[in-house]
Parts: C-alpha cells; structure tokens; sequence
C-alpha cells in the first residue's frame, strides 16, 4: 500500500496526440477501497487519462505511481500483472468465444487455480445470467450481457484497481441501474474503483469523490454529493437550469 492508503497518484501528467495537448498537467489520488469518479464532456480527456494509466498511451511529462510504485511508461501487460485492470469503452469481448473462454482470458496471468475458482464463483454470483450462458458465444449476448461480461472479465485478472471507462454507454435505463448496483457491490467487497462516464448523476451518486475534467484539466473536485449539488455541476453535466 502506498503512504496514506492511496492506491494510484497522478502528478502533473502530460499527453500529447500529435500536436494536441490532451492532458495538460493532471493531478488527482485514488484511496484505497473507494470509487473515484472523473466527469466531464467529450474530448475532455477522461479515456485519455485511463488510457496513459493502463499503459496504452505514453506521457510525454508527469508520472504515474500505483502502490508506491513509479510505473510511468510501463507497457499494458506489466501494468495488469501490478494489478490494474480496465473494462474499455464499448465492451471489446471476443465474440466468438464463449462466456467462459472470455472470462479465462482476464485471469490468464494467475496461477493460483483455488484463487481463480474461488473469483469465478464470486463472479457468477454477481452476475447471474453469465452462469446460465457460459456456454454461448459473447457475440450473442444482449448489450448488457455483454457489458457483464467485460466487467467480469476484468474481475478475472483480481484487480487491485478497476478502472471502468463508461460502463452504461449504450444501455437501457434499467441495465444501468444494474450496472451501478454491480458497481457499489464490487467496490464493498474491497475493490478500488476509478470510474468515467457520461451519465453524471449516475456516477456521483456511486462515487466518495469525484473530479471534473475540461480541456485536459481538473477544474473541479470534491465529494461525489457534493459534486451533484453543485450549481456549475449542474447545469453543465447534469442537465439542470
């Protein structure tokens, strides 16, 4: 654990796509067993920011540290292997493998099979309907059956750190209610979450803190509900005069 019980610490982290500026100088902390939130709009730099965390994407300036450690420009799998996992933006399941082959790939760098065995319970028991279906394709799985299935995927791999980049994207009102239900639950079993998306209130509500991005930069931050009651929050993200 890193000092003061913070899992991941952003400071001043600068990424350039080309000639664009995409984050300029992000700074915010990720407590052990919390939800973080980051809000804000299109092209603010939300996935930009999970992206560089994941290893995906490469700071031109900054530094990145997980559990005390400086793991900056670290390649995408060594940063899985330290116990980050990421449910990316628009699912990306293997669609012509089944439920259980999907599932096996998010824990393809354990080797404690009671480990495996014992998540893999503990992920049927989250989702329900990923049990029943373990032998289908994901291909043919509704959207927010597939949307488990990334979840869950992710949860294979024993994150210390779930980083999920707009789960609710694309989902029906009621599906989204049970996604964020499957968030708190994953979070109260003692997983630290770092969350964005579009769905404002949604996320607040889940969320301890949250931090608003614009253009690349934290503009705001504070507890999730004290967020939701803010004027400026309001009328910019959560569609109130």
């Amino acid at each position: 654990m890193s000092e003061n019980g913070v899992v991941l610490r952003l400071e001043d982290l600068h990424v350039y796509y080309g000639g664009i500026h995409a984050l300029k100088g992000i700074n915010f902390e990720v407590p052990a067993g919390k939800i973080i939130a980051l809000i804000g709009a299109n092209g603010a730099g939300k996935s930009t920011t999970l992206r560089s965390i994941a290893g995906l994407v490469r700071p031109r300036r900054g530094k990145i540290q997980f559990l005390g450690r400086d793991i900056t420009g670290l390649p995408a799998h060594d940063i899985v292997k330290n116990g980050i996992a990421m449910v990316p933006e628009g699912r990306r399941i293997f669609p012509n493998l089944t439920v259980m082959e999907n599932l096996a790939l998010g824990h393809y760098i354990r080797m404690d099979a009671e480990g495996i065995r014992r998540d893999l319970e503990w992920v049927y028991t989250i989702f329900p309907r990923l049990k029943e279906r373990s032998w289908q394709r994901g291909g043919t799985l509704s959207g927010g059956e597939q949307q488990m299935l990334a979840v869950a995927r992710a949860l294979m791999s024993n994150p210390k750190l779930l980083m999920m980049d707009e789960p609710s994207l694309g989902l029906a009102p009621l599906l989204v209610k049970e996604i964020f239900n499957v968030i708190s639950e994953i979070n109260r079993r003692g997983t630290t979450i770092l969350l964005i998306e579009q769905n404002a209130k949604a996320a607040l509500e889940v969320a301890q803190h949250g931090y608003v991005l614009e253009t690349g930069k934290v503009t705001l931050d504070g507890e999730g509900k004290a967020l939701l009651n803010d004027e400026k929050v309001r009328k910019a993200y959560l569609g109130e005069e």
